[in-house]
């Protein structure tokens, strides 16, 4: 452009940056329509799949329920919270999924909102509970925690879920916004261009790294009541524990992710039989890592920490951290540097009447 500037008169220079501002615009609205191409390709081949899926089931004949494996009944809902590695933990779930005979179903919402129409909530709930033909299931999606026992449902599925600390979850996320990550390297991101550090944009007070936006795991845990998405509810953080302790069979911490599967593959070894050792030696058991990402100054996470909304959220963090740590000490022994599952450590006796 600096060579234009020289060689052309200014009418001429206006009319080329025009003519290249015009040919920008252009761009960036056929790659908006390439990717909403892409979207409905997706979703198309997605209804695709299942209508096979479905007519395979009805020329193999319906099951018969007196014959049904409880364990083919099982439904687990992963309401995975963004930038927690739960891309890595999912993609364990698909590549064990034909080995291990289950179907896995990523729940996509308009716009990734975490709430449900209550509409959608019913619609949802009937799915999940009586849908055989993808039984047993493994659902996963960013959507809030919601209670199947409202809809009059008898069993509820399994909750499983991965949190991590508050501020690293939100450096993590200001990042992807900004640069993508190595899972798809080439998606356009919302705020790419934007090359402002972590650390500027708090000193700067600006809304992407304002404390509000760490309120995110609580409403996760929390679900679908209005209270549960008011900032810096101490209901909303009461009921996230809650929910935490009587509704999840597991909440595990980005940190020790290995261990969470570890013991997945202990407790639901229809689902994670062999999860461990992919985990370990696959391709895919650090998949999905955020580039261009700048650790911030422990000014910059003192001022964060000063926060009531950041106080909460850690204070939950720790909850689930402390609970998953008393879990884990009471399912596995350490010997070498390593962890090992204990074996049956119960049994029955003095089991009356006696037969003959």
């Amino acid at each position: 452009m600096g060579l234009l500037r020289i060689m052309l008169p200014p009418k001429l220079q206006l009319l080329a940056v025009l003519t290249f501002g015009v040919a920008v615009l252009f761009l960036e609205n056929q790659i908006q329509k390439l990717e909403e191409s892409r979207g409905k390709l997706e979703r198309a081949i997605a209804r695709h799949e299942v209508r096979e899926i479905e007519q395979r089931h009805t020329i193999d004949g319906p099951r018969q329920d007196a014959t049904v494996d409880e364990d083919d009944d099982v439904v687990i809902i992963y309401n995975r919270v963004p930038k927690t590695a739960s891309t890595s933990f999912t993609n364990i779930a698909y590549d064990l999924c034909a080995k291990n005979k289950y179907h896995v179903l990523h729940i996509n919402t308009t716009k990734n909102n975490p709430v449900m129409s209550l509409q959608d909530q019913v619609r949802f709930v009937k799915n999940v509970t009586s849908w055989k033909e993808m039984k047993p299931g493994f659902y996963h999606g960013h959507i809030s925690y919601l209670d199947f026992a409202k809809f009059g449902v008898k069993k509820k599925p399994i909750y499983i879920n991965v949190i991590r600390d508050p501020i690293e979850r939100l450096v993590s996320y200001y990042y992807f916004l900004r640069f993508g990550d190595d899972y798809r390297p080439g998606l356009r991101r919302r705020k790419q261009g934007d090359k402002k550090t972590f650390d500027e944009c708090v000193a700067a007070g600006g809304s992407d790294c304002a404390p509000e936006k760490l309120w995110l795991q609580i409403p996760f845990f929390c679900g679908h009541s209005s209270e549960c998405w008011n900032v810096g509810s101490r209901w909303a953080l009461e009921q996230a524990k809650y929910n935490l302790i009587n509704e999840f069979f597991l909440v595990g911490v980005t940190e020790e992710l290995e261990d969470f599967i570890m013991l997945l593959e202990a407790t639901l070894p229809r689902f994670f039989r062999g999860a461990t050792e992919l985990y370990r030696t696959g391709k895919k058991s650090h998949l999905r890592k955020t580039t261009e990402k700048k650790l911030p100054t422990k000014e910059t996470i003192a001022k964060l920490q000063q926060s009531e909304i950041w106080k909460m959220e850690n204070e939950f963090y720790e909850f689930a951290l402390e609970q998953f740590q008393f879990v884990r000490a009471h399912a596995v022994r350490e010997k070498d540097g390593e962890l090992y599952i204990l074996t049956q450590n119960f049994f029955y006796e003095k089991i009356y009447p006696k037969s003959n």
